[in-house]
């Protein structure tokens, strides 16, 4: 029975309320919530509830003594009560780490009603699989924040269901988590190449910690860690995550001998020890945890004001549960302080970035869920804020990419404050369309992201390309749905060509293959379908695109994608195709008698071809030929005529010109072709007039640019130069200083010349003699007594 705890936030809530509805049709749920939103207090008050409506025990299971412990305290405050002992027996409600289970399992004379999962992304190793061998009854919760693996092995075969909370975006802009900055490596340092160049996986996938302690575990690097937390968090709190013991350790003797109070925890540090600084770390008294692994999970220590990434990964799950120690909420704390040394957030983007944890739990898509591209575009990210030091400097080696107002702002704002386009663009992008199991009725549906778009009512989903989706429906039959489950394509009889069992694939280039199984394991393809045009073809088509234009091979014919279908003629080479930028040529010489030529008497057989145009898809055209503006005049199946150019929208429209039968009133084709010729004419010759004034702008402020270059030798040969870099090559007898942007050179003996600093031959060198003036006047010696003057 349900009932509401007054102590829990609204959120929590939410997630009991939807927990125990849950719990009404499958018994074994996983709940995700984000670290440092209050897990553990909804699990307190699930038990809580659970116990008054059940005589049977509750058991807690953890997989660490921290987490134990941390669990037991918080199951006390809420009055459950604890008269200790090894398994911790607090009631009916015993707390046990996994490792004490396994061991001590067969004693237990107790069969529990509820068995719990803390940190549930663990759940998936064999000492918890006996649990649902041992006790397949009892009701199973599992709570986590990560609900995924870096080895893509899903949980549905251990838990039935998944509830999710809100996105850590959501809690941030609630004020239930803390905003933060997030501070970087550089993509193009040092640091990042020495990450990117690791190749070697350990058992989990995940880097493999001999190769990163070797590459990493040096002195450069930790002075490097320390300098980006003396700069960013100086003063302030925090949690540093190491790849190995030795890493750790050599942090924290970094630290401290340069005045910051540190300390490294491991797995050998003795429990009391642990404690002891654990409680100084609490109590301010000691300012730096350095550790491996042991903080990722559990830890509550609100007031942390820093994370410390030192320790490159490749698990997301790993990530997130790092960089959330920092984002639980304090009192004094405005923000936390995220410092990835290691460059995780071009792995995984912020900590705000949305997760389909669905297709996570349900196996359908890796720990790791965005690509390794970063500079290709695979990854994008915010813009990273510029950077100076004190001297005004630009710094190569970090770079802010987030800063807490910022964050703030874009979510008040409504935009999707994650990594990527999103946080710049404020939009954010369409989940995936993808399949859903439903496991009570054996059939599939589909969702677009957590929002189921159509019901299970599907045998079988073949394939899913974009918003299409080839399925298998009830009665057998197959076909094409979209995302809303609208047919699109519907294939009526549910077998064909004797009994195959059809199947649909989809291709590259909007393509379907229908295939089927004849026997057990020969495949046959019973044709090829063009999605767009809904044709089909025996063999196999090639897509050839040109721009907008496509045009499908099969076998020694090209087909166009038109309305209307096209076939060229057989045994075309693809290199005859000639595309023009808005429109594409195919050499046919099938072009009616109806067809009038734009030039009949200038004309030949190669100025009339078949054409396609760029964002027209109604039919392929005939050329009738070209203008003086490199505008074209075709003609449609109808015998209506068109003028189509660059200047029409780049062929996205057509202008209609005339017809081979004109309605009255109507200028004939002749009539019209003339009046567009001296159009044509006119604009062309304006296009060549602003190209040359354009070339002669560009060129202008190229010589501006280098106004300051200066003779130079090499060998016998003299050239021009602009510092180190070479204007002109050497290739004169002797060049004389600049004066303005001309300079004289002498290509032969006594044969001199005038040229512009770029090279630029403005007078032949067949003068005896040449002088420049700085009003560009030149006085070119002809003879001894005879001088021409020129102005430039």
């Amino acid at each position: 029975m349900y009932c509401k705890n007054e102590h829990l936030r609204d959120y929590q809530q939410e997630m009991k309320l939807r927990l125990f509805e849950e719990w009404g049709y499958h018994r074994n749920v996983m709940v995700q919530m984000p670290t440092g939103t209050g897990k553990t207090h909804l699990l307190t008050a699930i038990v809580g509830e659970f116990l008054h409506g059940s005589n049977s025990p509750v058991w807690i299971v953890a997989h660490r003594r921290e987490l134990v412990e941390q669990i037991e305290e918080t199951v006390a405050r809420y009055g459950m009560g604890n008269d200790g002992g090894r398994t911790q027996k607090v009631g009916r409600v015993k707390v046990l780490s996994i490792q004490w289970l396994s061991r001590n399992g067969e004693t237990m004379d107790e069969s529990p009603g509820l068995i719990v999962i803390d940190e549930a992304h663990h759940a998936l190793a064999e000492t918890y699989r006996a649990l649902w061998k041992r006790y397949p009854e009892a009701r199973k919760l599992g709570m986590t924040a990560t609900p995924c693996r870096l080895n893509g092995r899903g949980f549905t075969d251990l838990f039935d269901s998944l509830i999710t909370s809100w996105t850590v975006e959501t809690f941030i802009g609630k004020g239930w988590l803390s905003p933060f900055d997030y501070v970087s490596i550089r993509a193009n340092s040092r640091e990042q190449r020495l990450i990117d160049s690791l190749k070697k996986r350990g058992a989990d996938g995940d880097y493999q910690v001999k190769e990163m302690n070797a590459v990493l575990n040096r002195e450069t690097t930790i002075k490097g860690l320390y300098e980006s937390v003396e700069r960013y968090a100086h003063g302030k709190k925090g949690i540093v995550y190491a790849i190995s013991i030795a890493h750790a350790r050599r942090i924290a003797a970094c630290y401290s001998a340069r005045g910051l109070d540190a300390v490294a925890i491991d797995s050998r540090t003795p429990a009391s020890e642990r404690k002891k600084l654990v409680d100084d770390f609490r109590q301010g008294r000691m300012k730096v945890l350095v550790n491996v692994d042991i903080f990722s999970e559990g830890f509550d220590c609100p007031d942390v004001e820093f994370v410390q990434l030192a320790r490159p990964t490749l698990s997301l799950a790993k990530y997130l549960q790092q960089v959330g120690r920092g984002l639980r909420k304090s009192i004094a704390k405005e923000s936390c302080i995220l410092i990835d040394n290691v460059g995780l957030h071009r792995i995984f983007g912020l900590p705000t970035r949305r997760h389909d944890w669905r297709a996570m739990f349900e196996g359908r898509m890796i720990g790791n869920a965005l690509s390794r591209a970063r500079a290709s575009g695979g990854l994008s990210l915010p813009a990273a804020l510029s950077l100076t030091n004190s001297r005004g400097q630009r710094e190569e080696v970090w770079e802010v990419v987030m800063t807490h107002g910022r964050l703030l702002e874009a979510i008040r704002n409504g935009e999707a404050a994650v990594s990527g386009e999103e946080a710049e663009n404020g939009k954010e992008s369409q989940a995936a369309l993808k399949s859903c199991f439903d496991r009570q009725s054996g059939l599939w549906g589909l969702k677009h992201g957590n929002k189921i778009t159509v019901t299970p009512c599907y045998l079988q989903v073949f394939d899913i390309q974009g918003d299409r989706v080839a399925v298998r429906l009830k009665d057998g039959r197959t076909a094409v749905v979209n995302a809303s489950g609208e047919p699109e394509i519907m294939f009526s009889e549910p077998e064909m060509s004797g009994g195959h069992d059809r199947r649909l694939k989809f291709l590259k280039g909007e393509l379907l293959a229908v295939t089927g199984t004849i026997g057990r394991d020969t495949i046959s393809t019973d044709f090829y379908m063009d999605l767009k045009t809904g044709r089909t073809y025996r063999e196999k088509p090639v897509v050839f695109s040109y721009g907008s234009v496509e045009l499908l091979r099969v076998g020694e014919t090209f087909h166009s994608r038109t309305r209307k279908p096209y076939a060229s003629m057989r045994g075309l080479h693809k290199d005859s195709l000639c595309f023009y930028g808005f429109y594409l040529k195919i050499p046919d010489y099938r072009v009616p008698k109806s067809c009038r030529l734009v030039d009949s008497e200038w004309s030949t057989v190669f100025d009339i071809f078949a054409c396609l145009l760029a964002g027209d898809d109604e039919e392929v055209y005939w050329c009738c030929g070209h203008l003086a503006d490199r505008s074209i005049i075709v003609m449609d199946g109808a015998g209506k005529y068109y003028h189509v150019g660059k200047e029409t929208e780049k062929g996205t429209r057509k202008r209609y010109i005339a017809s081979n039968l004109p309605t009255p009133g109507e200028e004939d084709f002749d009539t019209v072709i003339k009046k567009l010729k001296a159009e044509a004419g006119r604009r062309a010759e304006e296009t060549d007039r602003q190209k040359r004034r354009n070339e002669e702008r560009k060129r202008q402020r190229r010589l501006e640019e280098i106004k300051d270059v200066l003779p130079y030798r090499m060998g016998m040969k003299w050239g021009l130069k602009l510092g180190e870099r070479v204007i002109v090559p050497p290739q004169y007898r002797k060049i004389l200083p600049p004066v303005g942007i001309y300079c004289a050179f002498e290509e032969n003996a006594c044969q001199w010349g005038v040229m512009a600093l770029d090279g630029k031959v403005v007078v032949e060198a067949r003068y005896q003699k040449v002088e420049i003036e700085h009003n560009g006047t030149v006085h070119l010696t002809i003879i001894p007594g005879k001088v021409k003057e020129i102005k430039l």
